[in-house]
């Protein structure tokens, strides 16, 4: 009886200290869009096409154009490669329902290839979060340096851009002092990954 109490306080001791000291890897449970997101994907029907988050055919394509290639965006230095999604709207909802398939073009900004800035916004999160609903598309922006390749697929035609820099901004923080380049990308997601406090921008300019 005296070891049946015993056990009855330990295990749950047991799991409170398990998780506490394996939070990275956890956290991922305690997060309701996360859990609803991975049994979505675990009872896909097996008729469904199933697109995968990662490739390693980069550099495949013609400069200019290419046949049959979604708008996406591919950056080779981090190994990805995710769909260019357009927001139904600019509200807050639309832009992170939006979120969940892909990365995301800023309604305010330009098209890929038009004068100004194009920005193209991403999920990031922390260590052992599972890679499912695009929420760790961008956890690695911050190895990008100066040079790196970024591709921006979008109608028919493939934008070869070449990374200038990246900045910390307070979150709503703006970004001063642009590449004096018309033609500019900027990749913008949370930082640290998977905290909304601040965030990391990687500016790049078209090729």
């Amino acid at each position: 009886m005296k070891d049946k109490r015993i056990w009855k306080y330990f295990v749950p001791l047991f799991l409170i200290v398990f998780v506490i000291f394996n939070w990275n890897e956890v956290s991922w449970i305690f997060n309701y869009r996360t859990v609803s997101g991975f049994f979505s994907e675990l009872f896909k029907s097996d008729s469904q096409e199933i697109k995968p988050l990662l490739t390693n055919n980069f550099n495949n394509t013609q400069v200019g154009q290419h046949y049959g290639k979604e708008d996406s965006v591919e950056i080779a230095k981090i190994n990805i490669t995710a769909p260019l999604i357009f927001a139904e709207g600019s509200d807050q909802e639309d832009i992170e329902e939006a979120l969940d398939m892909g990365v995301v073009h800023f309604p305010d900004s330009v098209l890929p290839g038009q004068a100004g800035q194009t920005i193209i916004l991403g999920h990031s999160a922390p260590a052992g979060w599972p890679r499912i609903n695009y929420d760790w598309v961008f956890t690695d922006l911050n190895k990008l340096v100066r040079g790196d390749d970024i591709y921006v697929f979008f109608n028919n035609k493939k934008y070869d851009y070449s990374v200038t820099r990246k900045v910390f901004l307070e979150k709503g923080g703006e970004i001063a002092g642009l590449t004096n380049n018309e033609n500019m990308l900027i990749l913008i997601s949370c930082w640290p990954p998977g905290e909304d406090t601040r965030r990391i921008a990687v500016e790049a300019e078209l090729k």
